[in-house]
């Protein structure tokens, strides 16, 4: 069964408003109105550079803005609300197991976007504690990555910084050439290692994560394979799928990006039903590059 089927038969079908959550008294009369009993919150500004150089526009709205959503949630009477945090609330850990960062490793993050992920964990873990009937899952991404495979929807972001995005791009000619940030990392080439998960197996976490509150309390779990792949093995493998030997140009380290960041998934795996489908580093270039060949 695809992602969206899974979707349809959870909820049904959908119905779309196009709403601004800084616009709080908006988002509580809506929240009032609809009656909702559960919450997937997404929105957020997630780029690690541009939350160095204007932190305020992340702390307003990833974290102030998250917890206006929080509030009108449980005045509202949501019982189950799921955030997607990131793994930037780990920073640059002093060591990484080889089966990945657990999710009680030291959160210590290194850059403003992980800062202000962190701080909604927090507003929601107090907010559990105070209201007994209003439960969440914390679902801490790794790096996501690819196309639904049934090619109907895809990233579509203006100016998008993330690496497999970018190298199909690259790959197509939308893009003269690329750049790797950083060649002098501590990593076997030098370049910073990443744990890509495909976005159809990170969307039925969020369905299984809905599951699991049915009958759990609230928790945090970490969505990634539990292995990592270098900027230069990404870029290599999009030049295998797509036939073209694109140029990536080498250029000075951007602020806030940790050497090493690979998940231990196995929590996740154990309190849910979730169970990867899509591990495969050249599945997910493939239909990245795909989904980047429709786009104009």
């Amino acid at each position: 069964m695809d992602t969206i089927e899974r979707l349809r038969r959870h909820w049904g079908d959908f119905e779309f408003t196009r709403m601004d959550l800084s616009d709080w008294d908006r988002v509580r009369e809506f929240m009032q109105k609809g009656a909702f009993e559960e919450v997937i919150h997404f929105a957020a500004a997630l780029m690690v550079p541009e939350s160095v150089q204007n932190p305020l526009k992340y702390y307003l709205n990833n974290t102030a803005n998250t917890a206006n959503l929080i509030k009108a949630s449980v005045e509202s009477g949501v019982k189950k609300f799921i955030f997607s945090s990131t793994a930037a609330v780990y920073g640059e850990p002093d060591s990484i197991p080889a089966t990945g960062i657990t999710e009680d490793a030291l959160t210590a993050p290194i850059n403003p976007y992980g800062h202000s992920k962190l701080m909604s964990e927090q507003v929601l873990k107090d907010t559990a504690k105070a209201y007994p009937e209003f439960k969440f899952v914390a679902l801490r991404y790794f790096n996501v990555a690819g196309a639904d495979v049934e090619g109907t929807i895809g990233q579509s972001t203006k100016d998008a910084t993330h690496l497999i995005k970018v190298a199909a791009q690259t790959a197509l000619g939308k893009r003269e050439k690329m750049y790797i940030f950083g060649d002098d990392y501590p990593t076997p080439d030098g370049t910073c290692i990443r744990d890509y998960i495909h976005v159809d197996d990170l969307a039925l976490a969020h369905i299984e994560a809905l599951d699991y509150l049915d009958e759990h309390e609230s928790n945090v779990f970490n969505v990634g394979y539990g292995r990592g792949y270098s900027v230069k093995e990404v870029i290599d493998t999009m030049r295998r799928v797509s036939g073209n030997d694109f140029e990536a140009q080498i250029a000075p380290r951007r602020a806030g990006d940790p050497a090493i960041l690979i998940a231990d998934s196995s929590k996740l795996r154990a309190s849910t039903k979730w169970q990867s489908r899509y591990d495969d580093l050249e599945l997910i270039c493939k239909t990245a590059l795909e989904w980047e060949r429709q786009l104009p």
